[in-house]
Parts: structure tokens; C-alpha cells; sequence
């Protein structure tokens, strides 16, 4: 399972991703993990612009033809941005999870916060317990 989990990202125990954008956002997806084990998403429920999360919030929905699954906010602070191509190619998820298949952005209410998520390492480790 190494080197697909990009090291410059931040983890979480229900396989979002954070991307530290350096100017007090984040980027949010969930993993190549979590994509494989939903298998093909077919839609995806997106958070309000302007609503505020708090961490470990359910957030949104990520619907495969096998399951639905609850997206949680890694993180507390105000969805700033969603990915609006999901709506009509959900299937980004699957192919780009760290790219194209980005979910939301936030505005972070403490970027110390990120400190407090897992490192690509860290979340490796947490997928093969």
C-alpha cells in the first residue's frame, strides 16, 4: 500500500485527505482507499459554501453502487469552495482521488489544527491494522 498516499497530504482515520494550501485553507478528498473500497461512486452529496463545520462533522455523503458513506470534516472551519464537477462526473473520485476528484475547500478555524492529522506513514500503518 505504499506510495500512493502523496506525503505533502494530511490524513484522517475515516480517509479524508488535507491538502495545506498555505494561506489558512484546505483542500479536502478522501483516499485511494476509501475510493477502492466504495468501488464506483455514482454520486456525491456536497457540503453548503459558507457552512460552518466542525471537526469530525458529517459534512456529505458519497454514494458507490455498492454503499453510501458519510465524508466528515477533518478539520473545523467554513466550506469556502465544493468541487462542482462531481456533480455530472462523480467518477472523479475514483480516478483523480487526490486530483481531480477533490471534494471541498475550507477556510481552517486554527491552522495548528492540521498538526493534529496523520501523516502519509501514519495513515498507512492505520489501513493495515
Amino acid at each position: 500500500m505504499s506510495n500512493e498516499n502523496p506525503s505533502d497530504l494530511k490524513y484522517t482515520k475515516t480517509h479524508e485527505w488535507v491538502r495545506d494550501n498555505g494561506d489558512g485553507t484546505a483542500t479536502i478528498g478522501i483516499t485511494e482507499h476509501a475510493q477502492e473500497l466504495l468501488g464506483d461512486v455514482v454520486f456525491v452529496e456536497l457540503p453548503e459554501v459558507e457552512t460552518t463545520l466542525t471537526e469530525e462533522e458529517n459534512c456529505g455523503v458519497i454514494e458507490s453502487v455498492k454503499a453510501a458513506s458519510d465524508m466528515y470534516a477533518p478539520l473545523a472551519g467554513e466550506v469556502t469552495e465544493v468541487n462542482e464537477e462531481l456533480d455530472s462526473e462523480p467518477e472523479l473520485i475514483n480516478t483523480a482521488p487526490f486530483g481531480e476528484g477533490w471534494i471541498f475547500s475550507m477556510k481552517l478555524n486554527d491552522i495548528a489544527d492540521l498538526d493534529n492529522l496523520l501523516s502519509a506513514d501514519e495513515y498507512e500503518a492505520e489501513c493495515q491494522e
